[in-house]
């Protein structure tokens, strides 16, 4: 609403003056108003997705540069129900394949993966959740196990305690149905199942984590079962733009910056904030 306003007060003052000069028709100035961008006060939040179509712990950013603290977690967690029927054959609602039980999301998150995986289902397409949340003293212990097998070499299929997307609790391993047992590499990209999660993720909220083309900005390898949920807004700009999270963050910080230097009011971006971490 507030950028409605923006617009149509923008063209109050413009269009008498430009149609006077004869500069402009009215279609070229609707062209120029910035429909992205709302007014707070005296500063303009002028960037691709508003402060009111995010949540901060949607959007943080867990990588070797921005580790999260020991003890962060996005609650509620949830428990994914492993599928069960009902008596007519149906789906039971709030279920999913799972590869194994116990396993927990962001109660957002669940919600947008289940209803992602009934979309998939409906085309022909079953998914199966591999791995949802880690702790970090889960993840401390997976990834020193991992150095130890490869005699201290770091691969990049384990990322450190604290910069683990798992960890936020909305990131998570989703799978075909013949990959529940095998290690996971790249070529699982070729799948169907993974196809269709790269087509339409983003409709439920999710982006793929770790794109291929995005090896040297994630330092993460290739990981097409890897969905992180941002939301659909972001997920949407993210997708469609072909960024990562670490390059829509990026973006976010600097929109951010130049928010409070014109006058803005810390309080509305202050959660949004993430400084590297200081090792």
């Amino acid at each position: 609403m507030k950028r409605l306003i923006c617009a149509v007060l923008a063209l109050v003052l413009l269009v008498p003056a430009a149609m006077a000069e004869g500069d402009l028709e009215i279609e070229e100035i609707i062209e120029i108003i910035d429909l992205d961008a709302t007014v707070y006060g005296d500063a303009v939040w002028d960037f691709p997705v508003a402060l009111e179509d995010m949540e901060p712990d949607f959007v943080v950013l867990a990588n070797k540069h921005y580790l999260l603290d020991s003890k962060f977690v996005c609650k509620p967690l949830v428990k994914i129900k492993s599928m069960s029927l009902n008596k007519d054959g149906s789906k039971k609602k709030g279920d999913m394949y799972v590869v194994s039980r116990g396993m927990e999301l962001n109660e957002t998150c669940a919600q947008a993966l289940i209803a992602m995986a009934d979309a998939a289902r409906a085309d022909g397409y079953n998914l199966y959740l591999k791995s949802a949340y880690r702790s970090y003293q889960t993840q401390n212990t997976m990834y020193y196990n991992r150095l130890k097998k490869n005699k201290g070499r770091d691969d990049g299929w384990v990322s450190k305690p604290g910069a683990s997307d798992h960890q936020t609790g909305l990131g998570c391993d989703v799978v075909p149905r013949s990959w529940r047992d095998k290690s996971m590499n790249g070529k699982m990209g070729k799948e169907p199942e993974c196809i269709w999660m790269a087509e339409h993720c983003q409709e439920y909220g999710f982006v793929i984590r770790y794109p291929a083309d995005k090896e040297d900005v994630t330092e993460i390898n290739y990981e097409p079962w890897h969905l992180r949920y941002v939301g659909i807004p972001a997920a949407t700009y993210m997708m469609e733009s072909g960024l990562c999270l670490e390059e829509f963050n990026e973006q976010l910080q600097a929109a951010i910056e130049k928010f409070l230097d014109d006058g803005g009011d810390p309080q509305l971006v202050e959660a949004y904030i993430q400084k590297p971490t200081e090792l």
